[in-house]
């Protein structure tokens, strides 16, 4: 499983012009899941990412979670995060899980951030989404599972 988290101010996402998932602070997961990708990678990203301190203390200094200052997620699943450029000029979706896995886990992912005290908004899967994002910082980090 690989994550790209976005620390944002705020963030929506919208499928066919209706929004889906908006938040005010907190963190946008861009999700992609491969095939070898379990239950078990899914709580253990969501359990990493409730517990990542990226949030500023008093000090300036990246001391607190999001749990602690009580943001929220955006979840939108992405599978375009295991393309593969190496050959020609158009990648390959190969690595990426089929939908008939990966939507599962995604929702696995959800309930693991909800099981970890996060309020979750998401996307929708396989749909083609509108994301707006303004961006904290900005703080961008990848988090796999493997």
């Amino acid at each position: 499983m690989r994550v790209i988290l976005q620390r944002s101010k705020q963030a929506s996402v919208k499928v066919e012009g209706t929004v889906t998932g908006a938040i005010s602070s907190g963190y946008v997961l861009l999700v992609g899941i491969t095939h070898e990708d379990t239950i078990d990678d899914a709580k253990y990203v969501a359990g990493k990412i409730a517990q990542l301190r990226l949030f500023e203390d008093e000090e300036g200094k990246m001391n607190h979670s999001v749990l602690e200052v009580g943001g929220d997620i955006l979840s939108i699943s992405q599978f375009t995060l295991y393309g593969d450029v190496k050959k020609g000029r158009r990648p390959s979706f190969t690595s990426a899980a089929r939908p008939e896995i990966a939507e599962p886990l995604w929702h696995a992912f959800n309930d693991a951030l909800r099981e970890n005290g996060l309020t979750v908004e998401t996307g929708i899967f396989g749909a083609m989404m509108d994301v707006e994002l303004v961006n904290d910082g900005p703080v961008t980090l990848v988090v796999e599972s493997k």
